[in-house]
């Protein structure tokens, strides 16, 4: 199969730096040739607080792709997490320009620009904005106004904006570890493009990604995202309650949470102990499994309660596919009964699938941004004009693709 372009996806996050270089088909599938993966410990809560640590573990990723692959990372689609993501939906307008009245590319760039013209404070930057759909004359729900005939043009547009000094300070630390930026990518937008299906967005579908410090949060419909933001919760919260509840360390209680933990407290039987290390005593001791899991899952539940009260505030509580949960913590042992319980909605744990190459330990929840970095880029390639390399590629080359991109995606 004939190579169309190499993509490289580097998802910063609280607990791991992950690199990955996938080789795009021209059938559009995707093949895993590299990837690294640093245990992170510049960050809290998807936010860079430690330049130096951040860019050890990123550069530390970055090679160990390169050694596995043989190629030189030069750019990269990179991940943007932190409770500071946030988004808004804004209408736009405009007259068609045309004297035949057929809706041109400009036409719907005109909307998009106005569309987007709302006042976003000084300290924020724009991530995304992402046409949802159009209006031509009073017929909603277009979804490729291109061609049709119109005298006025609507677009509603997904407007996504993050921390200006929190994207400044990933960049630093993504160029210092020796990698130019493609493109930043809100992590919730990243990973709904590897779990959740075209017939799901349609419908209606949260994904909720569930990392070590945060949840990176996506509501879709009628096949786009209407709502992104990050919750600042995740499995550190859960991993902290285990430590303090059982005065052992965090070390311990993240293995206890991971060996032993559930959130289905009727899977766990009474009389059913495990031994825990205890801070300040040589020998261990024995305790119960319950009174861990009791601890997960009073925890788990308060952290479904918290997402399903920012879907509500989103106005958009009922989705007819559910959530799609996916990330490390989703990884917890009955975590999708109790998220179905509290959310009173369908709940599945996802994992990204269909691809190709070096994919041991990759095709788990906790890589479902990564992966999503790579698909998206894929999704952008075919968009714009496809990169090919007719030689041995040093990497990169969407730069010549962008100006193309964003004639379509203003």
């Amino acid at each position: 199969m004939e190579r169309e372009a190499i993509l490289v996806g580097i998802d910063v996050g609280t607990s791991k730096v992950c690199a990955l270089i996938g080789e795009v088909r021209r059938d559009g599938g995707l093949t895993i040739i590299g990837k690294g993966t640093m245990p992170a410990t510049g960050l809290k809560k998807g936010v860079v607080v430690n330049i130096d640590q951040t860019v050890h573990s990123i550069a530390q990723a970055v090679e160990q792709a390169e050694r596995l692959s043989g190629m030189k990372i030069d750019r990269a689609f990179v991940a943007v997490g932190g409770q500071h993501v946030e988004s808004q939906n804004s209408p736009g307008t405009v007259a068609v320009s045309g004297h035949d009245r057929e809706v041109t590319r400009e036409d719907v760039n005109r909307a998009t620009e106005v569309a987007r013209a709302i006042q976003i404070p000084s300290n924020r930057e724009v991530l995304h904005v992402l046409p949802r759909d159009f209006s031509v004359d009073d017929q909603e729900g277009v979804k490729d106004p291109l061609g049709m005939s119109a005298l006025r043009l609507g677009v509603e547009v997904h407007i996504v904006t993050a921390s200006a000094t929190a994207v400044q300070n990933l960049t630093k630390c993504v160029v210092a570890g020796g990698v130019k930026i493609d493109e930043l990518v809100a992590g919730a937008l990243a990973s709904s493009e590897s779990v959740a299906s075209e017939t799901e967005r349609d419908l209606g579908v949260a994904v909720a990604d569930i990392g070590a410090g945060t949840i990176d949060l996506a509501l879709f419909a009628d096949g786009s995202p209407l709502h992104t933001s990050v919750l600042p919760v995740g499995g550190n919260n859960v991993t902290n309650d285990v430590a303090i509840g059982l005065k052992t360390s965090l070390q311990a209680a993240e293995e206890l949470k991971v060996r032993h933990g559930s959130c289905d407290l009727r899977t766990v039987a009474d009389d059913e102990q495990i031994t825990v290390s205890v801070l300040g005593e040589e020998a261990g001791r024995e305790i119960s499994r319950l009174e861990v899991c009791q601890i997960i899952e009073a925890r788990m539940r308060e952290t479904f309660e918290i997402t399903r009260d920012r879907m509500r505030e989103s106005g958009h509580g009922m989705l007819p596919a559910g959530l799609v949960l996916t990330g490390g913590a989703a990884q917890l042992g009955g975590v999708a009964e109790l998220g179905r319980e509290v959310l009173q909605m369908p709940v599945r744990i996802a994992a990204p699938a269909g691809i190709g190459g070096l994919v041991d330990g990759l095709l788990t929840p906790a890589y479902s941004t990564a992966i999503g970095l790579l698909l998206w880029g894929a999704r952008e390639l075919a968009a714009g004009e496809p990169v090919r390399y007719e030689s041995a590629p040093a990497l990169g080359g969407l730069g010549r693709i962008r100006d193309a991109l964003r004639s379509i995606f203003p």
